[in-house]
């Protein structure tokens, strides 16, 4: 529709690439009026032009800042989806120029917490209110209902609640919506939540790994695997796409895309702001730290490909390749890698959960771990039947130190543990990477320990540093000579001899 309308629109957005094009005609779908606005005049057109084809929906088009904002009903809404950082505040200012007091806005993008939160000190000088709400599904999700994630002024998000309830994913408990704190905690959350996502990735592939090059699995098995898997504990949106993945055909040549994929991975920063804030935190997050690193490693394809012919001429020999298996092997090993993957999962979600809870406590946010896992079981990418379950184990102990801990996972890590091992142990005979189930094994076995070697690094830190230490059986904090102490001693001398 064009603007010539008299009538003011319910809800405005700015930016109109394919997130901010789907979200607003999300939003016009679900019977609300909307005025859109893009730098580019041909996005607009564009945008226009998709409304009217996909059901002559209540969207306008504007081409200044100032007509955009003026065609929105008071107090106004305005949604940014424009890309992170300098654009950002750079769209702020030519809209707020027109925006009068109690007027909103709401960032819709991947943004740095602490970026929002300086806006929102910005806009309230102005007396804007300012939302940071992380947006999670995609393009398909942003059109047919996305996860979101709003946080910052508690009266932007009633002014706009009505919208948000409708247009996010709808779940048997309700929209995959709520409110989420206050200050950058919106954006926190959902920078988190693609921290879970790179774990989640990770794992899956070395599932996929251990399949193929040990079990030596073809491209249609993993795809009924895969299916299987989708049908049971590990149901899930990223289960069901790579299910999908391996049934593409190659259109330009023999075989399955897949094997085609050069094995380097991209990534847009938020899985690195989620390690650095875990290290900020002092939360062990070692499952997601790792498929960090695993990105980083692929991106060396070259050196990765130098240093196998390098070692190969050294000496080294590979020993991956696919196993014999006889049919009751090879169902073992498929049952075996399921049960790892879904322990080390628990393992990725407990670490991701515990830098909420972590930041919550610091910042003061009060962030509900159950109702955040309740919002993420529609609409977004680490969507779960798995995600109900940690939901009700946030309800039946909302101080609940670690999922680790809750009885029902307690009980499934038990169970699994003896396969997980199987797995790791496999992979590793194999020389094939796991670095995701390793960190997840070796997080569980960590946690789990009731005493640790870590009293050797404190006597170490004393010896060289005089960091002193605690003891065992005694109150306070101690020193020990042990250098001195050491030579005067004649304990453990020819003990090896």
């Amino acid at each position: 529709m064009d603007a010539s309308s008299l009538a003011l629109s319910r809800i405005g957005l700015a930016g109109l690439a394919v997130m901010g094009q789907n979200l607003a005609l999300n939003i016009a779908e679900k019977g609300f009026p909307i005025s859109v606005y893009n730098r580019t005049a041909s996005k607009i057109d564009e945008t226009l032009g998709r409304a009217i084809s996909e059901g002559q929906l209540p969207l306008f088009g504007h081409y200044s800042p100032r007509d955009f904002v003026l065609s929105i009903k008071p107090p106004r809404s305005v949604i940014i989806l424009v890309k992170a950082g300098g654009p950002v505040d750079q769209t702020i200012a030519a809209l707020s120029e027109h925006m009068s007091p109690g007027d909103c806005i709401i960032d819709g993008g991947n943004e740095w917490y602490e970026n929002t939160e300086r806006r929102i000190r910005e806009a309230t000088d102005r007396g804007i209110l300012y939302l940071g709400m992380g947006v999670s599904g995609g393009e398909e999700g942003a059109r047919h209902g996305p996860s979101l994630m709003p946080g910052g002024s508690f009266q932007a998000y009633d002014n706009i609640k009505e919208v948000l309830h409708k247009v996010a994913a709808q779940v048997d408990d309700g929209p995959c919506v709520t409110y989420i704190g206050e200050g950058g905690s919106g954006n926190f959350v959902k920078m988190v939540h693609n921290g879970i996502e790179y774990g989640d990735m990770q794992l899956i592939s070395e599932a996929y790994d251990v399949l193929k090059h040990v079990g030596g699995l073809s491209n249609d098995e993993l795809a009924e695997i895969f299916d299987e898997w989708n049908r049971g504990e590990l149901e899930s949106f990223l289960i069901e796409i790579t299910a999908d993945i391996f049934k593409v055909k190659d259109e330009h040549g023999e075989g399955e895309l897949v094997d085609k994929i050069l094995d380097k991975t991209g990534m847009k920063g938020t899985g690195k702001w989620t390690v650095q804030q875990a290290a900020e935190l002092s939360v062990a997050a070692p499952t997601i730290a790792a498929s960090l690193d695993c990105r980083y490693l692929s991106g060396l394809k070259e050196e990765r490909e130098s240093a196998s012919r390098v070692l190969e001429d050294a000496g080294l020999k590979d020993e991956v390749g696919p196993v014999k298996l006889n049919g009751s092997d090879k169902k073992r090993l498929v049952d075996d890698v399921r049960q790892a993957l879904y322990a080390s999962k628990i393992c990725s979600y407990a670490q991701g959960m515990n830098l909420l809870r972590a930041k919550s406590t610091e910042k003061g946010w009060n962030l509900n771990l159950g109702e955040l896992a309740r919002i993420w079981k529609g609409g977004c990418i680490i969507r779960a039947v798995f995600l109900d379950r940690i939901k009700r184990a946030y309800q039946r102990n909302p101080s609940l130190a670690s999922l680790v801990v809750d009885p029902e996972f307690a009980s499934e890590m038990v169970q699994r543990q003896a396969a997980w091992r199987r797995i790791v142990g496999l992979a590793i005979s194999a020389g094939i990477t796991t670095p995701g189930m390793c960190a997840s094994l070796a997080y569980f076995d960590t946690y789990r320990r009731a005493r640790l070697p870590a009293n050797l690094v404190q006597a170490q830190r004393d010896l060289f540093g005089a960091h002193t230490f605690e003891r065992i059986d005694r109150p306070g904090s101690f020193h020990s000579e042990w250098t001195k102490l050491a030579r005067k001693s004649k304990t453990g001398l020819g003990v090896l001899n």
